[in-house]
């Protein structure tokens, strides 16, 4: 992704509201299972992310990136920013 494609997909996550939390239990499968499908209906979600550390977080987002598809767009805090292209979607 070309840093003009994320600063794209930045714009269009700011007003989003995250549409699914992960709680202390992980990315367990009903997570994944979630994530999942936000992506195929949404394309570009935000995710609630639990976690008291920095490393957790991290190995959280590499994990639902990795069992999705998914890239991350951005992380600030608690909150990440996951987009997978649709077919339907139009060009970033």
């Amino acid at each position: 992704m070309t840093p003009r494609q994320r600063a794209a997909l930045k714009a269009r996550a700011h007003a989003l509201e995250p549409v699914v939390t992960v709680g202390q239990a992980g990315a367990s499968e009903a997570v994944i299972t979630e994530v999942d499908r936000s992506l195929a209906a949404h394309g570009l979600i935000k995710v609630k992310l639990a976690g008291a550390d920095r490393d957790s977080r991290d190995a959280l987002t590499a994990t639902l990136c990795a069992r999705t598809g998914a890239e991350a767009v951005q992380q600030v805090g608690r909150v990440l920013v996951l987009w997978r292209p649709r077919p339907d979607d139009e060009p970033i």
